[in-house]
């Protein structure tokens, strides 16, 4: 059985035993990873923590029921997508994944019924079926470069500051102490400019 919606109190607890059992502190039942997954698909917010250590393991339960459903034969994973992904890892972009994808998948959902229409019309004959989802590529690529932008600002307090050259007309130029500080900054506003540099040709692609 499923547990009830999260309530004021916060999100439903589900503990998770040695034995691989999980436990249901709001029915107070055992539930299985199908159960979880109609929870999520129903919005009925968990969280999973290790009954033991009080660990919060939701993220490797989610991936766990991911795994599942993908071996069920309903594939939603690419597999290009997958060594993408893979890839990224300990890559200089990796802190910036997370909150794209989150972004992109936010912006699916709240599209999804539009989208649901388009498709039934699309197969209907009145359109390309695909068209919608190069249009939803072009406004993920849009939010995620305003995301950058925003980002690049807080890196840039100066007028017309540039990566690598501080406006020192506007301030006494950093004393020795601040080398280290100002170098590890200088990386970082170089790696942003690299990024907005894949960004762009990404961009243009789509175009």
């Amino acid at each position: 059985m499923c547990g009830k919606p999260s309530g004021p109190d916060g999100p439903i607890t589900i503990k998770k035993y040695a034995n691989r059992r999980l436990y249901n502190t709001a029915t107070s039942s055992y539930v299985t990873l199908d159960h979880l997954s109609q929870m999520v698909k129903k919005g009925e917010e968990f969280v999973v923590v290790d009954a033991k250590s009080g660990d919060d393991i939701t993220r490797s339960v989610l991936t766990q029921i991911i795994f599942e459903e993908e071996n069920k034969g309903q594939n939603l994973l690419p597999i290009q997508f997958l060594r993408q992904l893979i890839g990224f890892y300990g890559d200089q972009m990796a802190t910036v994944v997370p909150r794209y994808l989150e972004v992109s998948m936010e912006a699916f959902a709240h599209n999804q019924e539009q989208m649901r229409s388009r498709m039934a019309d699309a197969f209907g004959g009145a359109q390309q079926p695909f068209k919608m989802f190069e249009e939803m590529t072009r406004q993920n690529m849009s939010l995620f470069q305003e995301a950058w932008v925003e980002a690049y600002k807080r890196l840039m307090p100066f007028p017309g500051a540039t990566p690598g050259k501080p406006p020192y007309g506007e301030r006494p130029p950093p004393a020795a102490h601040e080398g280290n500080a100002n170098s590890e900054l200088k990386e970082l506003r170089d790696e942003l400019a690299a990024m907005k540099r894949k960004i762009d040709r990404l961009s243009d692609k789509e175009e």
